[in-house]
């Protein structure tokens, strides 16, 4: 008898202890579940962030503003720079002893017919946009062509065709024959 006993307690103790923590469970969670109000800390934030995001819009438009007041400005002043430095065929005839055409490429010393073609091709079709140009722009537009224009040293083309579209052809020449035609 005492086995039978036993063997009802080992279902009855276990049954017992889960129900009393299913209780105390189900008591435990309703008495926890207060509902906490947040709604005044959220409208605090959704106010600060609407502020914030109306003075990131106010510093956009003042740096939209400034970029087309800046792009305005180098527009113009690339503008008077060209009207303000116009291009004299007699004086660089005078100074070159040949007949010069505006935006010649081939004035500047390293730079032949196909060279100039290159340069074209690539966008670089005056004094300007080549004194504008980085010597990295230019050894690019040499590696276009091949091994065969590695031997040409662009690193004084800027410089030389900013001196033309100036207009100082006697420095321009000067520097050419003191840098043996542009081979030191």
């Amino acid at each position: 008898m005492d086995f039978e006993n036993m063997n009802i307690w080992c279902w009855i103790i276990p049954a017992l202890a889960g129900i009393i923590c299913g209780i105390l469970g189900y008591l435990l969670g309703k008495g926890g579940n207060t509902t906490i109000d947040n709604s005044a800390d959220l409208k605090l934030l959704e106010d600060k962030n609407a502020r914030l995001q109306a003075d990131l819009d106010a510093c956009n438009k003042k740096v939209s503003a400034n970029a087309n007041l800046g792009a305005s400005a180098a527009s113009f002043a690339a503008g008077a720079a060209v009207a303000s430095i116009p291009f004299d065929a007699a004086a660089a005839k005078a100074v070159f002893g040949k007949t010069i055409k505006q935006d010649d490429l081939k004035v500047v010393e390293g730079i032949g017919p196909k060279i100039e073609g290159m340069l074209k091709d690539n966008g670089i079709k005056t004094w300007k946009a080549l004194s504008e140009a980085t010597v990295a722009d230019c050894q690019k537009v040499l590696d276009t062509g091949g091994k065969r224009y590695q031997v040409h040293d662009p690193a004084s083309w800027p410089m030389q065709s900013k001196m033309a579209y100036e207009g100082k052809w006697k420095e321009l020449l000067k520097w050419q024959d003191e840098h043996d035609h542009g081979k030191l």
